[in-house]
């Protein structure tokens, strides 16, 4: 039974059994093989971003001045549907909290109340699937895109150039991974460090950052073996840094910093040797296999010290930067997801409303062609006043106000309903 649940890839769920694991390293592999790839395979038809980047306040003000400023009874007659649909939403977005919460409760690792029950893995599992299926469309509403296991592979497998801290992941210490973005930006992203005025590695003034690909908000569902579901939500996260994110992983020295660290140390031992085994051998008439093995001794002691330390330094940076970017986690997440889903939901309803009032007022039917027309019209304003191309699903803001029951009578009508 418990074999089973592992299994289980309902939902969506990138679990990780043998066969899964093997997908995910082949295409690893293929990436690994690949010259300098910048993102995944295939990323502009997976990836669309949905997330409507303003406020609820700043979208009804920006609405008000453009669509409904003509009279006072325009004005008055929105607003008053924008009351509607707050009030309309709180009750049904505050249901679906309590019944997550009571879901989510008996797996919660931070609950500071009395545990009824003591759970077994199978019941633990079986229950952490439950969460995540109710998790599915809550996070669909609140425009997070799933990601892949293609781009989960590139991430474990690119490491960005201007990424001073890598981690390395064993995909067998994990039951199921998932993650989940929105907010997708290309620009520089600067790193905070524990040094404010960090130098470069020769002492040289810090590298300005690189354009480069990251998310806003990234929510990260994950089980390591035998232990519980870590739900965490984190902000300006980069593509190729998802799986620092991950529990249980290690800190390791790229490959450049790996190349670099021994040069300096072989030079410098080589320094050491001539200068000062040349005087041991004359002096102390040590001979040579000796001073050769005290002397491969010593560096490799130095090496291990050295690299151990720059390991430290990393392990600091890697803490500092998911202390900083960490904005909720475990039941605090799900609280912050279904405000985030109720505000994504009233926007799309303002959004269709105001639309659909301005540009088809004398359409009552909403047929697909208009859902079609509708989804354009607001995907270029969008494009005006935000500079993003925003996938804006026009059928579900269509049904969600058909549910308020709205149509497409003009202002003045609805008004009147009000």
């Amino acid at each position: 039974m418990l074999h089973m649940t592992r299994l289980i890839l309902k939902a969506g769920v990138t679990g990780l059994p043998s066969r899964g694991k093997a997908s995910l390293a082949a295409q690893m592999v293929q990436y690994r093989k690949m010259r300098k790839p910048t993102q995944p395979q295939n990323w502009t038809v997976d990836y669309r971003e949905r997330y409507i980047p303003f406020s609820k306040e700043q979208l009804v003000n920006t609405l008000l001045k453009e669509f409904h400023s003509s009279s006072h009874t325009e004005r008055a007659s929105f607003l008053a549907f924008v009351s509607q649909v707050d009030s309309s939403l709180l009750q049904h977005y505050h249901s679906v909290l309590e019944q997550l919460k009571g879901l989510y409760e008996p797996i919660n690792p931070d609950r500071d109340t009395l545990q009824e029950l003591s759970l077994t893995d199978t019941e633990r599992l079986k229950k952490e699937q439950e969460v995540l299926d109710r998790l599915e469309p809550l996070l669909d509403q609140a425009n997070f895109n799933s990601l892949s296991e293609d781009t989960l592979a590139y991430a474990l497998a690119v490491n960005h150039p201007y990424d001073e801290v890598q981690v390395s992941v064993n995909l067998d210490q994990y039951e199921y991974v998932r993650f989940w973005a929105l907010g997708q930006r290309i620009g520089p992203l600067r790193v905070m460090t524990t040094l404010q005025a960090r130098r470069g590695f020769f002492g040289t003034s810090p590298r300005i950052p690189a354009d480069r690909h990251y998310f806003k908000r990234v929510v990260v569902a994950a089980r390591t073996k035998n232990t519980h579901l870590v739900l965490k939500c984190f902000k300006d996260i980069p593509l190729e840094g998802l799986e620092q994110l991950l529990p249980a992983v290690r800190v390791r020295t790229s490959i450049l910093y790996r190349a670099l660290l021994n040069g300096m140390l072989l030079v410098s031992g080589l320094a050491v040797f001539v200068n000062v085994g040349m005087v041991v051998l004359s002096d102390l008439k040590i001979g040579t296999t000796s001073l050769l093995l005290f002397f491969t001794a010593f560096m490799a002691f130095r090496a291990w010290k050295v690299f151990g330390q720059r390991r430290n330094v990393h392990a600091l940076e890697l803490v500092h930067m998911l202390y900083y970017r960490s904005t909720s986690n475990n039941s605090e997440l799900l609280a912050s997801l279904i405000l985030r889903a109720q505000e994504e939901h009233a926007k799309e309803v303002i959004l269709a409303h105001s639309f659909l009032r301005q540009r088809h007022p004398l359409q009552k039917d909403i047929d697909s062609k208009m859902v079609e027309r509708l989804r354009q019209d607001i995907q270029e304003w969008l494009y005006l006043h935000a500079g993003l191309d925003i996938d804006f699903c026009a059928e579900r803001a269509c049904k969600h106000l058909k549910e308020l029951g709205v149509g497409a009578e003009p202002s003045s009508q609805l008004g009147s309903t009000l």
